[in-house]
């Protein structure tokens, strides 16, 4: 059968703690009463135990601390603010790149590859022609048929038709 007390300074000298500890507690959400208004002791002990900051609660101190919810909290907290400073760090020190920048970083180098790709075969089908004796012409045409199959396929590769690019699969 559980320990109820209707006295406020009842409860607090069975748990060691002083009546306006209870009152505080209680105010705060921390514990409640029964329905009946009366303490349940052991009720009240373990939810004291469960929300006190071990630094400041005699409930608190004692080989069981380290698991109560509070105790939880505050490594979380901690662990929360460490993350927050290596991230800070890293943003400092340029480890750190903007998505959006990298991506148009990443677009400004893909385009200046294309282009010469596709400039390339204009620029030296005469030279190659003149070298094996063949129509210039006819040369810049394979050429670019071929650069462009070489394209669609590295297009392909790192942009599968259904990943997010805006390119439907062709039929």
């Amino acid at each position: 059968m559980p320990e109820l007390t209707a006295s406020t300074r009842e409860a607090a000298r069975r748990l060691g703690v002083s009546d306006t500890a209870i009152h505080k507690a209680e105010r705060a959400g921390r514990i409640a009463r029964e329905p009946d208004g009366q303490w349940d002791i052991d009720k009240t002990r373990r939810r004291l135990t469960e929300t006190a900051d071990p630094a400041r609660s005699p409930l608190a101190s004692g080989a069981g601390a380290d698991g109560t919810p509070f105790a939880r909290l505050k490594v979380a907290q901690l662990a929360l603010k460490v993350e927050a400073q290596r991230l800070s760090l890293d943003e400092t020190k340029r480890r750190l790149l903007d998505v959006a920048e990298a991506n148009a970083a990443l677009d400004e180098i893909g385009s200046t590859m294309r282009d010469a790709l596709l400039n390339w075969p204009a620029r030296v089908s005469g030279l190659i022609a003149a070298e094996i004796s063949v129509d210039p012409h006819l040369l810049q045409t394979i050429l670019q048929s071929h650069i462009n199959d070489l394209l669609t396929e590295a297009a392909d590769r790192f942009d599968p038709a259904g990943l997010g690019g805006d390119r439907s699969p062709q039929p």
